[in-house]
């Protein structure tokens, strides 16, 4: 059975990247695809593990070459989902998270609709402001562009299926894992798997053993 392709999408300091731990270490059969990023690499960030950080030329041959399955320009900086990365985990049956932007969401849509789509909205204006100050990663202007971008793309959470508020991590990530879990459910995901149970209800069959016996 293929793997869903997960999207997980916030503005930035809306808290998906810790929700997104939280459900790599408590649901099975679920990866996480590692993008490429030409932003610098913050402290504590591993090469390989949050981003491969790459340069500008590297990134627009990687784009050239037709590698992305999408890409965008956010905060002045590229973002991009390898093609072959998420295509090969699905296929393997696993699920795929991708944690992108709202740009990066509405592409993978247009070409992906049967992708499952997730907002992360935080519970506040105010929270946001104190997740990103608290975080201290940014220069006082890239916070204030950050802040002033937030405006627009908490606006965006009606181009996504579900919804989860951020108010509190362990809450925020058992209403992750139940949509992720439920997502697994739905009949269309499961047909190869029904058809083989349906096979054994076959009545023909039945009635030849009977006819046998």
């Amino acid at each position: 059975m293929t793997g869903n392709l997960i999207i997980i999408s916030s503005p930035s300091g809306g808290g998906k990247g810790t929700l997104i731990k939280e459900i790599l270490a408590s649901v099975p059969d679920i990866g996480y695809s590692v993008s490429l990023t030409t932003r610098p690499q913050r402290t504590g960030e591993i090469d390989g593990r949050d981003y491969h950080f790459v340069s500008r030329d590297e990134f627009e041959t990687f784009r050239v070459d037709g590698g992305f399955l999408e890409y965008a320009e956010v905060h002045g900086n590229f973002y991009g989902t390898s093609r072959s990365q998420t295509e090969k985990m699905t296929s393997d049956g696993k699920d795929v998270i991708l944690e992108i932007d709202v740009q990066g969401a509405q592409w993978v849509l247009k070409r992906q609709p049967e992708a499952v789509s997730i907002f992360i909205l935080p519970p506040s204006f105010e929270a946001l402001t104190h997740r990103l100050t608290a975080r201290a990663t940014e220069t006082p202007e890239q916070l204030s562009l950050r802040l002033r971008n937030s405006f627009g793309e908490v606006m965006q959470y009606t181009e996504f299926e579900y919804v989860v508020i951020n108010d509190e991590v362990t809450a925020a990530s058992q209403r992750l894992e139940s949509i992720i879990l439920g997502e697994r459910q739905k009949r269309v995901r499961q047909t190869e798997v029904i058809q083989g149970i349906l096979s054994s209800f076959d009545v023909t069959k039945h009635q030849a053993s009977g006819e046998d016996n």
